[in-house]
């Protein structure tokens, strides 16, 4: 089984959009952030399941679409790195792809 393990960024870009959501509905900003977290667990037994992220072309560096959310990560021997949570409609952040 493969260790998923989240970034500092990750994780602040997680919250992020639970606080920004929950300004208007508590409720569903913490539905869409669950959702988002819990899409990951399928990494742990599948961790190649997201698609390669297509700005970058890279096998190791991967996404799972979430909503409107893109979660990229990075595969490593024994874990799935989550580098960043972002909306689908803006570009990857800059400088990901040399991860």
């Amino acid at each position: 089984m493969t260790q998923v393990r989240w970034t500092e960024q990750a994780v602040g870009d997680l919250r992020s959009i639970r606080e920004f959501i929950e300004r208007d509905s508590p409720r569903y900003g913490r539905m869409v952030a669950e959702r988002i977290f819990d899409s990951t667990e399928r990494l742990e037994s599948f961790p190649r399941s997201g698609r390669m992220v297509p700005e970058v072309g890279r096998d190791d560096l991967r996404e799972i679409i979430v909503g409107d959310y893109r979660i990229v990560y990075r595969l490593e021997p024994d874990a799935c790195v989550l580098l960043t949570v972002f909306r689908s409609s803006r570009l990857l952040p800059a400088g990901l792809g040399e991860l």
